[in-house]
C-alpha cells in the first residue's frame, strides 16, 4: 500500500491534530510541507477550500482535520481516540468544536491591532478556559485515563501559550489547576510534543512579531 501523504503547514494547528492521530494510531506516514503564502499549482488542484491539512490515501485527498481524524479512529488500527458510548462520542465532538473556537479567538489575540481588543479577545479566551476546567476531572487525560482526539485538538491549542509567555503571563491558566496539569501532560505526551518541528518555537516567534499587531508591539 502507498504511504499516506499529509499535506501541512509548519505553524498550523490543524495538521497537528492530524499528526497527532496519525501517531497515536501507529499509521506510517509522509509530510508535505506548503507555504500557504505562495500555494503551488498541485495543492491548488486538491484543495478545495485551499487550506491545509490534505490527506492523500487510497486514492483520494480527504480534507478538513476533523474529516480526518474520524476517518483514521474508523480504519485505522491502534487504540481507540473516541469512547465507545455513542452520547459521549457525540460529546467529545463537541468540545473538539470547542477547541476551534478557542483557537478562533488565539488568531484574534494575537492579531489585535490595539489594547482594548487585545484585552477583549484575552478575556474571551480565559472565560473558555473556565469553562473547560469545569469539564475536566481528574485526568490525565480529558476523558480521564484514555487518550482521546479531543486531547489531539487542545495540544496544538496549548502550545501557543508557551510563546505567549515569553511576552507576559496574561493570566490564562491562574486559578484554573486542572487546566494546567492537563496542558502539561499534554505538553510531554511524544505524539504531541513531535507533531511539530524542533524549529517550531522560533517559527511561531517570527509569525507572531511580523503580525503588526498590539502583541507585536509587546514582543518589539
Amino acid at each position: 500500500m502507498t504511504t499516506p501523504r499529509l499535506i501541512s503547514h509548519a505553524l498550523c494547528p490543524y495538521v497537528q491534530r492530524a499528526v497527532i492521530a496519525l501517531t497515536e494510531k501507529g499509521v506510517p506516514h509522509e509530510r508535505v510541507y506548503v507555504d500557504l503564502d505562495r500555494k503551488p499549482a498541485w495543492f491548488t488542484a486538491i484543495s478545495p477550500l485551499g487550506k491545509v491539512p490534505l490527506l492523500e490515501t487510497g486514492g483520494a485527498v480527504l480534507f478538513e482535520s476533523a474529516a480526518i481524524c474520524e476517518y483514521l479512529e474508523e480504519t485505522a488500527a491502534g487504540p481507540r481516540l473516541h469512547p465507545a458510548d455513542p452520547l459521549l462520542r457525540a460529546r467529545h465532538r463537541g468540545w473538539m468544536e470547542f477547541g476551534s473556537a478557542i483557537l478562533n479567538d488565539i488568531a484574534g489575540f494575537y492579531r489585535a491591532p490595539d489594547a482594548e481588543s487585545f484585552e477583549a479577545k484575552r478575556r474571551a479566551i480565559r472565560e473558555k478556559f473556565e469553562q473547560v476546567e469545569r469539564e475536566l476531572g481528574e485526568g490525565p487525560w480529558f476523558a480521564g485515563a484514555e487518550f482521546s482526539l479531543v486531547d489531539a485538538v487542545f495540544g496544538p491549542v496549548f502550545r501557543y501559550f508557551d510563546a505567549f509567555e515569553t511576552v507576559a503571563g496574561f493570566g490564562f491558566f491562574d486559578g484554573l489547576p486542572k487546566l494546567r496539569t492537563w496542558r502539561a501532560a499534554l505538553a510531554a505526551r511524544p505524539s504531541v510534543r513531535d507533531a511539530v518541528a524542533p524549529d517550531y518555537p522560533e517559527r511561531l516567534r517570527a509569525f507572531l512579531k511580523a503580525r503588526d499587531s498590539h502583541l507585536s508591539g509587546l514582543m518589539a
